[in-house]
């Protein structure tokens, strides 16, 4: 019973630091790369990053605004501001690059979908 117990514990422990990794948090005067430039971004792995295009799914769970910055080999494509406890969708091309810009502390939480 106590192994049961354990591998469940386990189990729980995992699913909870695997949704994690979706959360992120930037510091004042930050910008991060979140997707776009493989080994070394700072953020989320964007598993549709070989498709012509995903979604990119940002939810701002901070009481800071923050802003998207898309770009394409060192391009500015758009910018989009999120407002706290505001959820945006970003349609991500092959090749793009997903940046957070924050002048104030900012949780966010980031996930992908393939696009239909």
């Amino acid at each position: 019973m106590k192994k049961y117990l354990l591998v469940f514990f386990m189990f729980l422990t995992l699913q909870i630091y695997a949704q994690d990794k979706n959360i992120l948090e930037l510091s004042p005067s930050q910008s991060m790369c979140i997707t776009g430039k493989g080994q070394g971004q700072d953020g989320a792995i964007n598993p549709y990053i070989n498709e012509n295009s995903s979604i990119g799914v940002v939810k701002n769970l901070g009481k800071n605004e923050f802003s998207i910055r898309i770009q394409k080999e060192g391009k500015i494509i758009d910018e989009v501001l999120i407002q706290p406890k505001e959820k945006k969708e970003v349609e991500l091309l092959k090749g793009y690059e997903m940046y957070f810009d924050s002048k104030k502390r900012a949780k966010a939480k980031v996930t992908f979908k393939k696009e239909e």
